[in-house]
């Protein structure tokens, strides 16, 4: 088996060498060994283990639920209940932040529906007004 390194596993997994470094100190990834010189290598199966990094991320888990899910997927005699945890958990993060989005969208819509666009000022804009109303203070006993 051929031992990679850090620049050649970087282009075959389309990825920068300083984004391999970074996941190397996150303890996502280790080299296998160093040269002499002090270079790293990697074997084959990093590859592997860093399109599994990829395709998490693309679904949405952070690096620290990543480590926890290649922590998981290192112990294949693990039962699979925290998987579907961490799964589940991921959904509800990713249903609030629809929910969010939505929001968001809505009250944008709302004053872009006001905003007279090329027939007025922008001090006529009721989208440039609303970002430009202060912030209610928090009453207190309150968190900022």
């Amino acid at each position: 088996m051929e031992n990679l390194t850090i620049g050649k596993l970087a282009r075959q997994v389309d990825l920068g060498v300083e984004t391999l470094r970074y996941y190397e100190r996150r303890g996502l990834i280790e080299p296998q060994s160093r040269t002499d010189s002090g270079y790293r290598l990697y074997k084959e199966d990093a590859r592997q283990r860093l399109q599994f990094i990829r395709r998490a991320q693309v679904l949405g888990f952070s690096l620290d639920e990543v480590a926890e899910l290649l922590s998981l997927s290192d112990r294949p005699e693990q039962s699979a209940a925290e998987v579907k945890r961490l799964t589940r958990a991921k959904i509800a993060d990713i249903e609030t932040r629809i929910l969010d989005l939505e929001r968001m969208k809505s009250a944008l819509s709302a004053l872009e529906e006001q905003c007279p666009g090329h027939a007025g000022t922008t001090a006529e804009c009721p989208i440039l007004s609303a970002l430009n109303q202060q912030a209610p203070e928090p009453e207190q006993g309150e968190p900022a």
